[in-house]
């Protein structure tokens, strides 16, 4: 290149230099030893270790003043049962002294236990649900 047609570099940033041997042999470092895209060891987070939520027992108490007739009623509409499997609940409750209705996520039984008893209330009996870790 003749003197008057090169290219002058004072107050330019570092890009625009020409590139000297050094830094050509730094980028080729650079780009050979770099992860491929998008992986980064020292940044990439491990995956997070999921545990299944605790489950927790729905139990209907037996009491002398409940119909059973109620109890079945209630089996069917709050836990989705068909008429017999409501009745050998009901049967359960009334021998044994209690009876599972299902067994289910925290949030979920507490959400059984209140429609329950808040059914129960409503027709003023005094039917006791409540619920147990299983």
């Amino acid at each position: 290149m003749a003197f008057g047609a090169s290219k002058q570099y004072f107050g330019t940033t570092g890009s625009e230099y020409p590139p000297t041997d050094e830094t050509r042999a730094m980028t080729e470092r650079n780009t050979s030893d770099s992860m491929p895209d998008g992986i980064d060891l020292a940044v990439e987070e491990a995956a997070p270790k999921l545990k299944r939520p605790s489950l927790y027992r729905v139990v209907l108490i037996n009491d002398d003043f409940t119909p059973m007739e109620f109890v079945v009623e209630i089996l069917e509409s709050v836990f989705a049962m068909e008429r017999n499997r409501a009745t050998r609940v009901m049967l359960e409750v009334h021998t044994k002294g209690k009876g599972i209705c299902g067994v289910f996520t925290y949030e979920i039984a507490e959400t059984k236990v209140a429609q329950v008893m808040g059914v129960a209330q409503q027709q003023q009996h005094p039917l006791l649900c409540t619920m147990e870790e299983s």
